[in-house]
């Protein structure tokens, strides 16, 4: 098995775990392809350049890594085994205290490939030309880029408007994103293997916007009405552009999904439990988790 590793060198022990992954390695099959600034800590195996030469990938670090990991396999259907090594971790398939366990319950074939949504989004000039277009695993965010002002935006679903959101921004995000940003910001908690597309409003101006969960087929469109003169598109917390009034951002759903990896016994509820302290439950109150 060919696995592409992309990691992040702000992480203490990382040396010490790509150590133990090409001890590993050869006993379990897997050829290793580094991305550039681990291939200089690892010195040895492949350079990991594109996403047709993997069959798997392995990310070190955390959700933002992992994040980075899906935005490199450009929806190459191959599976992302997340190590964590940061505090949340809430993509990710195990901690790093649990590395080589995992690793080699991956190598064996023992876990499951969950199909995750993705959105495909643009942003047209003023001309309706595209001149940026993105793959998110998490959300799309249109926000006013450091300003203290509202902006207005048109949303539009299928052609149709659907109002006029005046807000600090909209979030745009799949079912795996919901509990990102768009939780922090009163959206819905979305189980992610139930296909859609969340808006979600980033400080409202009025109590008549409220989140909206719409189908996962439907196309997005947000126009800048007023407000300030530069926005920003910000794809899954990491990549973007600048925005202005008379372009329009366009959100559909990707053509192909992001494939994350499972073991057996974790479930998405748990990780709620677990990670997010959803519903008051860590173990107490004689609820066995």
């Amino acid at each position: 098995m060919r696995v592409g590793v992309v990691g992040h060198r702000g992480y203490v022990g990382l040396p010490s775990i790509l150590g133990t992954l090409l001890d590993i390695a050869p006993d379990l099959g897997l050829t290793l392809a580094f991305e550039d600034d681990l291939w200089e800590i690892a010195e040895e195996g492949d350079r990991l350049t594109t996403p047709d030469t993997v069959d798997a990938v392995i990310t070190l670090g955390g959700d933002g890594t992992l994040l980075r990991g899906a935005r490199f396999l450009d929806g190459h259907q191959v599976p992302i085994l997340g190590i964590n090594l940061g505090r949340l971790g809430f993509l990710t398939s195990c901690g790093g205290d649990e590395f080589e366990a995992g690793v080699r319950r991956f190598a064996s074939g023992e876990y499951i490939s969950e199909s995750r949504m993705a959105l495909a989004s643009c942003a047209l000039d003023r001309d309706g030309q595209e001149r940026c277009s993105w793959r998110a695993l998490n959300d799309v965010v249109l926000s006013k880029a450091g300003v203290a002002r509202m902006v207005r935006l048109t949303v539009l679903v299928d052609g149709e408007p659907i109002g006029a959101y005046s807000a600090d921004g909209l979030i745009i995000s799949t079912p795996t994103g919901s509990t990102a940003y768009s939780v922090s910001a009163g959206g819905p908690v979305m189980v992610p293997t139930v296909d859609s597309i969340v808006l979600t409003a980033v400080s409202p101006h009025t109590l008549a916007i409220r989140p909206l969960v719409l189908p996962a087929d439907v196309e997005v469109q947000v126009r800048a009405d007023d407000g300030p003169d530069e926005l920003l598109v910000t794809v899954d917390g990491q990549v973007g552009t600048t925005f202005t009034g008379g372009e329009t951002l366009v959100v559909r759903r990707a053509a192909q999904p992001v494939q994350i990896v499972r073991f057996p016994g974790t479930t998405f509820f748990s990780i709620l439990r677990r990670k997010l302290g959803w519903g008051g439950l860590s173990g107490r109150d004689g609820v066995a988790l």
